[in-house]
């Protein structure tokens, strides 16, 4: 399969599994636009060309958001954005504060192409949350979810310093945001 076949089949299986869904924010932005800007995020601040990654960024939310499974996504694209689509995907059987203290934990053990997905999504939400925070969201949480988005990267530093340049200024910003 060739790279420009790989992102947009993961494109497509991303936006058939997420069609139903919308962001959190006020706006309640279709779902899809997140992938897409997490998988941009990583070509363009991180310059990463590498297909695999890319296509794992476009599908990191399928497995622990919809109904696909890590088998479909074995299927549709190989066993290595299998892999990396695994370690991108919270068990969601476990409490909330679990999910989010195994994200921590296991970031400085994840491969280098998790860790550039998951650099880019933590940007991309933290962006978020300054821009478009959601409704029902008060300053302690979303303060809160900064300072642990803060933690989760800090084991993922040494990946992609460009990225991690760039969730560090959106970070700060969305601290000072939130502080008013």
């Amino acid at each position: 399969m060739s790279d420009t076949t790989i992102l947009l089949r993961a494109a497509h299986f991303a936006a058939r599994r997420h069609r139903d869904q919308k962001r959190k924010g006020s706006t309640a932005e279709p779902y899809i636009n997140h992938p897409i800007a997490v998988a941009e995020l990583i070509a363009s601040i991180g310059r990463v060309t590498d297909s695999l990654t890319l296509a794992a960024a476009l599908l990191h939310d399928t497995v622990e958001d919809t109904d696909a499974t890590l088998d479909d996504i074995g299927r549709e694209f190989g066993p290595d954005v299998r892999a990396i689509v695994a370690e991108l995907t919270d068990d969601k059987s476990l409490p909330s504060e679990e999910r989010k203290r195994l994200q921590v934990v296991n970031a400085p053990n994840a491969s280098r192409r998790a860790k550039i997905v998951k650099l880019a999504d933590k940007s991309v939400n933290v962006a978020d949350i300054a821009r478009d925070p959601p409704p029902n969201w008060p300053v302690a949480r979303r303060r809160a979810y900064v300072e642990w988005a803060i933690l989760v990267v800090a084991g993922c530093r040494g990946t992609n310093a460009a990225l991690e340049k760039h969730f560090d200024g959106l970070a700060a910003m969305a601290l000072a945001t939130i502080r008013g």
